[in-house]
C-alpha cells in the first residue's frame, strides 16, 4: 500500500510540467495578474526586515533614504521592463536552456551551477529570516549580528522545518508560486505599514508634523553604529536598483517573465518595489529603532505587531524563496537533465536548507546581495545582446547552437574578464562593491561585442578556408 501511495505522487510530480526545456506555449502564458502579486510577494519579504535595520545601522540620514529609495527603485523597475521582459517574451526559454544555445553546454554548465549556488544561498537567508520567528514560542537562541555558525541544534531544526514547507511549494509550480504570493501579499504589507505605525508613539510621534524630525533624529539619524561604514544617498540608490540585478539585469527573471503574455508586464516589478523596497525598508527601520537595535528579523516583528508580526515575518520569508528555490531547481534541472524538476527542486531545498543553518547569511546580507548580483551580471550583458542586438548588427545569434561549439570563448571570457576588472576596481580604485554593476554592464557589453566579432570572423575565415 505505501508503494502504491508513493508511486502515485511520483506520476502526479512528475506530471508537473514547467516548459523548462522548450518554450513556453502560448496557451500557457499570463496577464498581469498572474505577475503583481508574484512580484509584490517575492519582494515584500522577510529580507526587508534585514536590509531595513542594516540601513539604520549604517548610518542613513532620512533624507538620503528617501530619495535613495525612489531613484532605485525606478531604475530597477526600469531594468525589468526594458531589459529582462523583452527577451524573455521574445525567447520563451528560462535563462539556463538559453545559455546553452549561447555559451555552449560546457560553459552554461559552469555558470548554471554558480546561478544555482547563488540561489540557493539568497533563499537560505530567507528561510532564516522566517525561522527566527518560528522559534521565537521555544525560546530558540537568535543570531546576533556578529554571528556566523549555527547558535543551536533548536536553530537547526526550526530552518529545516521551513525550508521544506518552502521547497514543497516551489515543487508545485509556477502557479503555485504565485497563487501563494497573491493570496499572502496583501496582508503582509498591511501588517508591516500598521506594525510600524504603531511604534511610532514609542518614539515621539504624537502627530504627523512630528515625523519628519522624530525620522531625522531617533531613526535615520546619520550616524552608524559602532564598527559600521556610512552609506549615503548613493548607496541606497544603487543598492536599491542592483539589489535583484541578478534577477532584471542578470536576466535570472526569463525564468518567471517567460510565461508573460507582453514584455510591458516587466512593469509588474513596481508592486515589489514600492511596496517592499520603499514601504517595507522604511518600516522595519523604524521597527528596529523602536526595538533599541535589536537585529533579529523575528524579534524585531513581534516586539511590534505580537502574533501577527512573527506570521508575517514566516509567510515574507516563505513568499520570497518560493520563487528563488524555483529559479535555482530550474538551474540545476539544465545541469541534471536526467532528472525530473520535482526532484531537482527537493535538492535545491535541501541545499538550501543547509545554507540557512548559517546565521552569516541574514547578517551579512546587504554584501551577499552586492555580490551575487555582481557576479551574474555580466551573463545577463551577453544574453541581452545575443538576443535584442545581434541580429542588428549582422552577428550570429545562439552562437554555440549555430557553430556546434560547446564553449563559446566570446561570452566566457566577457564573463571573466569583466570579473577581474571589476575586483581590480574594487582593490585598487576602492569603489565599493555597491557601485560596480553599472561600470561591469557597460565593460561586459564591450566586451562581448568585441570578441564576438573576433570569433565570428575567425570562424568565416576558417569555413572559407576549408571551402577554397
Amino acid at each position: 500500500m505505501q508503494k502504491s501511495i508513493l508511486e502515485r505522487l511520483d506520476t502526479r510530480l512528475d506530471a508537473i510540467d514547467e516548459y523548462e526545456r522548450e518554450p513556453v506555449p502560448d496557451s500557457k502564458r499570463k496577464g498581469w495578474k498572474g505577475f503583481l502579486g508574484m512580484y509584490a510577494g517575492e519582494h515584500t519579504a522577510g529580507t526587508e526586515f534585514v536590509i531595513g535595520p542594516l540601513f539604520v545601522a549604517h548610518g542613513v540620514a532620512a533624507y538620503d533614504l528617501i530619495w535613495g529609495l525612489i531613484v532605485g527603485n525606478i531604475l530597477a523597475v526600469l531594468s525589468w521592463a526594458f531589459l529582462c521582459a523583452p527577451v524573455a517574451v521574445k525567447t520563451k526559454l528560462t535563462l539556463y536552456w538559453q545559455m546553452k544555445k549561447i555559451c555552449g553546454d560546457k560553459l552554461a554548465l559552469i555558470y548554471n551551477i554558480v546561478n544555482a549556488l547563488m540561489f540557493c544561498f539568497l533563499a537560505g537567508s530567507m528561510i532564516a529570516v522566517s525561522a527566527t520567528a518560528v522559534g521565537l514560542p521555544f525560546g530558540i537562541a537568535m543570531p546576533s549580528l556578529g554571528d556566523w555558525l549555527p547558535t543551536s541544534l533548536g536553530w537547526i531544526l526550526t530552518v529545516f522545518l521551513v525550508g521544506a514547507v518552502i521547497t514543497v511549494v516551489a515543487i508545485l509550480g509556477y502557479d503555485y508560486v504565485a497563487r501563494f504570493a497573491n493570496i499572502a501579499f496583501p496582508w503582509m504589507i498591511l501588517v508591516f505599514i500598521a506594525a510600524a505605525l504603531a511604534v511610532l508613539p514609542q518614539l515621539g510621534v504624537t502627530s504627523i508634523s512630528d515625523f519628519w524630525t522624530v525620522a531625522q533624529e531617533k531613526i535615520w539619524t546619520g550616524i552608524p553604529a559602532e564598527g559600521q561604514s556610512k552609506f549615503t544617498f548613493w548607496h541606497v540608490m544603487f543598492f536599491a536598483w542592483f539589489a535583484n540585478m541578478a534577477m532584471h539585469i542578470g536576466m535570472a527573471d526569463m525564468s518567471i517573465l517567460r510565461f508573460a503574455e507582453k514584455w510591458q508586464h516587466g512593469f509588474s516589478s513596481a508592486t515589489g518595489m514600492f511596496f517592499g523596497h520603499f514601504i517595507a525598508w522604511m518600516a522595519s527601520g523604524i521597527l528596529t529603532a523602536a526595538a533599541a537595535g535589536a537585529i533579529a528579523p523575528g524579534i524585531i516583528a513581534y516586539n511590534s505587531a505580537g502574533i501577527a508580526g512573527a506570521i508575517c515575518v514566516v509567510i515574507a520569508g516563505w513568499t520570497t524563496a518560493n520563487p528563488t528555490i524555483y529559479r535555482a531547481g530550474l538551474a540545476f534541472q539544465s545541469v541534471t537533465p536526467d532528472w525530473k524538476r520535482w526532484k531537482v527542486t527537493l535538492f535545491t531545498g535541501l541545499v538550501t536548507s543547509i545554507a540557512a543553518c548559517f546565521p552569516a547569511l541574514v547578517m551579512k546580507l546587504l554584501d551577499f546581495v552586492a555580490l551575487y548580483g555582481l557576479v551574474l551580471m555580466p551573463m545577463g550583458a551577453v544574453i541581452f545582446l545575443d538576443v535584442m542586438v545581434f541580429k542588428k548588427m549582422n552577428l550570429q545569434s545562439n552562437f554555440a547552437e549555430a557553430s556546434g561549439s560547446d564553449f563559446n570563448w566570446a561570452a566566457g571570457l566577457t564573463w571573466f574578464i569583466t570579473l577581474i576588472l571589476c575586483v581590480f576596481i574594487n582593490f585598487y580604485m576602492g569603489i565599493e562593491i555597491f557601485f560596480l554593476g553599472l561600470p561591469g554592464w557597460f565593460i561586459a557589453v564591450l566586451l562581448y561585442i568585441g570578441l564576438s566579432i573576433f570569433y565570428q570572423r575567425r570562424q568565416e575565415a576558417a569555413v572559407q578556408s576549408v571551402a577554397g
